[in-house]
């Protein structure tokens, strides 16, 4: 494992990257991504615990999406349950890693939302626990956009811990704080394309579903935007997904075989 240092132009081609990723297994993907939605729906309807868990197994689940891409650029066929991969193909150890990364997890989510309270009252932390209802009253009459805001500012450093430290636990076999270091170290030191490569995703998301949107009520089908916008709006995602491994092919060096179609990152994409 190699720290390498990006320009900011390199966010461009990570961006590309994930799109040309994407287009070699749509359906694949799309499947793999469909899964994992409809697995942390179950899981979180679990009395209590259930948001708990679908927070403590996000690093093993992000270590199978990226198992799936690197497949996918190996020319191998991949299926839903490659989300497992990093829980099952390391044995008892980088499980343990990755289950420690979790609660890691667990707990700095939990101090980013219970921060919040401090804006607005706890309305934010309620929306995401699902405690209790909270009434239109109370939302009108709360801070939540600044409280949005100051998660999101939080979140931010956390992110970047976490961001290469699942694949870095057990593709590199990194302690699980170390890896959490390197991660953060190599997001800051890349900052100007993970800037880039944000700005472009962000763009992208809103030029989209606001264009769509905008034709769907021009043409009277308003009615009939979720179920246009969902399955758009998943397949984004589905994208971005991608394009997280190709963040970790630019930062870390990471080269795959010319499979004959073309590699992330040549001329050929």
């Amino acid at each position: 494992m190699q720290l390498t240092e990006v320009s900011a132009k390199t966010g461009y081609v990570w961006f590309r990257q994930g799109i040309w990723l994407f287009r070699r297994n749509p359906l694949g993907f799309l499947t793999i991504f469909f899964t994992y939605l409809l697995a942390m729906m179950a899981i979180s309807r679990v009395p209590l615990a259930g948001p708990v868990l679908s927070l403590l197994l996000i690093p093993g689940i992000a270590v199978g999406f990226m198992t799936a891409c690197r497949d996918t650029i190996a020319g191998k066929i991949v299926f839903p349950t490659v989300l497992l991969d990093g829980f099952r193909s390391y044995g008892t150890a980088g499980a343990v890693r990755l289950l420690e990364l979790g609660g890691i997890y667990v707990v700095a989510i939990a101090l980013v939302v219970g921060g919040s309270a401090l804006v607005d009252g706890g309305v934010l932390f309620k929306l995401i626990m699902g405690t209790e209802p909270v009434s239109s009253e109370t939302l009108v009459a709360s801070s939540l956009a600044m409280a949005e805001l100051f998660a999101i500012g939080c979140y931010l450093p956390v992110a970047m811990l976490f961001w290469f430290a699942p694949v870095l636990a057990v593709w590199h076999d990194v302690p699980p704080v170390k890896a959490m270091f390197f991660s953060f170290v190599t997001c800051w030191r890349n900052r100007g394309a993970f800037i880039v490569f944000g700005a472009l995703w962000l763009a992208t998301a809103i030029l989209v579903l606001f264009g769509i949107l905008v034709l769907m009520l021009a043409v009277g089908a308003h009615d009939y935007a979720f179920a246009v916008l969902y399955p758009v709006s998943v397949t984004l995602s589905t994208v971005l997904y991608c394009s997280f491994y190709a963040t970790y092919r630019g930062c870390y060096g990471v080269q795959e075989p010319n499979t004959g179609n073309g590699a992330p990152g040549t001329p050929g994409l």
